[in-house]
């Protein structure tokens, strides 16, 4: 029988010792650690940059707080006493303001007291309030503005017997409407409008012939 030939034993200097195999070990472990955190980080970057570009898109869209409309649809003329084609000296003269306030928003428009006043040549000769309200998102309210007048205020304008003539008697109305928007009970910002409007008031007839309005709003 052959001699079995005896495969020679690897040099002591070309097998791995136990403290290499750990080396290896670890080197591979934090290999594997350093990529799982590149994913996680690469994820994480990922879910924010989409979260930004979603609040972005929302700003722009949804939360943009678009101006409130306040509108006069018209006045009429509830009370008017004359005395020889002028007005009674005493008297009151009572208007009633139709205006709508309109809200664009995808939140509702909380308003407090809505303050008016009504001017004749420059002179303050009547103001009114109406109280708090709400308009809806998207939707428009309607509400009616009480105006008392103070005829002795109009009385008083050297101009009033001339604008009598003519029989059309023209007065300048100021409206302040201040109100929050509120969206998803987080993002709040405050409202201001403001309408300054020019009516004609037609004496015989006891309407409103023409009104110009000019509308102004601050966020």
């Amino acid at each position: 029988m052959e001699r079995e030939q005896v495969r020679p034993l690897a040099p002591a200097w070309e097998r791995p010792s136990s403290d290499d195999l750990e080396t290896v070990s670890n080197t591979q472990n934090k290999e594997f650690r350093r990529k799982r955190c590149l994913r996680c980080g690469a994820c994480l970057a990922a879910l924010l940059l989409i979260l930004a570009t979603l609040i972005l898109v929302l700003i722009f869209t949804v939360f943009r707080v678009k101006e409130p409309i306040i509108r006069l649809n018209g006045m009429a003329v509830d009370k008017l006493e004359l005395a020889n084609g002028m007005p009674k000296p005493g008297s009151n003269l009572t208007l009633t303001a139709d205006v709508s306030v309109k809200n664009p928003n995808f939140a509702s428009f909380r308003y407090s007291n809505t303050s008016s006043s009504l001017s004749y040549r420059g002179t303050v000769v009547g103001e009114a309030r109406s109280p708090p309200g709400k308009t809806k998102a998207r939707r428009t309210s309607r509400m009616n503005i009480t105006v008392d007048i103070v005829t002795d205020r109009i009385l008083s304008q050297p101009s009033l017997i001339v604008d009598i003539s003519t029989g059309l008697l023209t007065m300048d109305s100021y409206t302040r409407v201040g109100g929050r928007m509120k969206f998803l009970k987080v993002i709040s910002r405050y409202v201001v409008v403001k309408m300054n409007c020019t009516i004609t008031v037609n004496i015989t007839t006891r309407s409103i012939q023409t009104q110009k309005c000019k509308r102004k709003v601050k966020l």
